[in-house]
């Protein structure tokens, strides 16, 4: 049986204490221990989200938790702005759409973030506007947004900021709390390094102001039940007793190796792989890169399916093509959770093998020579 790496942005590679832990026998979640497991991961997911808001854990994907405080913080009377710049920023303009939410899509280029002007210029437009609603790490783009920049603009109207950190929270540098941000959601499957099954959400003080003065048209994803179930710390419905485990479990890691450390290990992971793509003779897509995920263009003469296919069928690296108008055009590689320099090193290997079979005219080692001299000047 071959090895599998998983270089794909979600799911991620699991490590092996995580599925021990998961593994281990069922409990009921009508206990007092899984109120107490509940309890502990709660206090986690503050570290995590670098918050003192409340933090929800939905058994559903990082889309149940997103369409939650989308729904219940855009109640009738509301206008939102949704940027739009890739191919998760157009799935939140679905949720406003599927349920009747008042919006604008702000369009921008796929490959570019969110910039604060950008937001400034579309609310200066439209006075109705009253919430913003951007992807911190655009997964489909490799893009990043600056957040924490559009967060001044909205504090200081006295707004909502809803982002999406699915491919961003445990990987690259969110403070919730000190940016202003008025709710977060990430996903399992993500830099969390757990099976897909749970997505989290962050709401703060101001973000349930909004979300209890209307009636959201949603039951399953009522961010309200999940509210009043952390009075006990239960669940309003079944929850992934299994992934709630390992998410304590994980969490309890990524504490005793600091949000901070992550943070400087990934970015160094991202630098070294844009290190790599340059010395091939390879364009990385994004304009505003982001450090969880990159993406680089195929090039001319390159088949995109092909290369994917061989990457995994001869060397064992499973790494994720483009969506939508990208499909076909660009390969992207993960940097979040459970992949390290050697990782990093072996895929791009894999990559110079699998273009030069292709034809692709690239001398040899040079993509590694690059990480390389990444690595080792950051780890001096």
């Amino acid at each position: 049986m071959k090895k599998i790496r998983l270089f794909t942005p979600g799911p991620v590679m699991v490590p092996e204490d995580v599925m021990l832990e998961m593994a281990r026998p069922m409990d009921h979640h009508r206990t007092a221990s899984y109120r107490e497991m509940h309890k502990e991961l709660h206090e986690l997911l503050r570290y995590l989200f670098q918050t003192q808001a409340t933090c929800l854990t939905f058994t559903g994907s990082g889309t149940s938790a997103m369409e939650g405080v989308i729904v219940g913080c855009c109640p009738p009377g509301s206008k939102a702005l949704v940027v739009q710049n890739g191919k998760f920023a157009e799935r939140w303009v679905k949720v406003c759409n599927t349920f009747g939410i008042d919006h604008t899509a702000l369009d921008i280029e796929w490959g570019h973030g969110a910039k604060p002007g950008d937001i400034q210029k579309a609310l200066d437009a439209d006075p109705k506007l009253d919430t913003v609603i951007v992807v911190h790490s655009e997964t489909s783009t490799a893009a990043r947004s600056d957040v924490e920049g559009i967060a001044k603009i909205t504090r200081d109207r006295g707004m909502l900021l809803l982002v999406d950190g699915i491919t961003a929270v445990g990987a690259i540098p969110v403070k919730m709390d000190a940016w202003g941000i008025d709710a977060y959601v990430t996903g399992s499957q993500k830099a969390m390094m757990l099976p897909p099954g749970l997505a989290f959400a962050a709401v703060n003080d101001r973000a349930w102001e909004r979300i209890d003065s209307g009636k959201t048209p949603t039951l399953y994803n009522d961010l309200k039940a999940y509210r009043k179930s952390l009075d006990t710390f239960d669940a309003p419905y079944t929850p992934n007793v299994p992934l709630i485990r390992g998410a304590k479990f994980v969490l309890e890691g990524v504490k005793e190796r600091t949000l901070e450390g992550i943070w400087t290990e990934t970015a160094m992971l991202a630098k070294a792989t844009r290190a790599a793509a340059e010395a091939m003779g390879l364009k990385v897509f994004a304009a505003d890169p982001v450090d969880s995920v990159t993406a680089m263009v195929v090039p001319e003469g390159v088949d995109e399916a092909a290369l994917r296919k061989t990457m995994r069928s001869k060397h064992g690296f499973q790494i994720a093509g483009g969506q939508g108008d990208l499909k076909g055009k660009i390969v992207r590689f993960s940097h979040m959770g459970y992949v390290d320099a050697f990782d990093t090193l072996g895929v791009l290997a894999a990559l110079e093998l699998c273009l030069q079979e292709q034809g692709f005219r690239l001398e040899m080692g040079s993509g590694l020579a690059a990480a390389q001299r990444v690595f080792t000047e950051a780890m001096k």
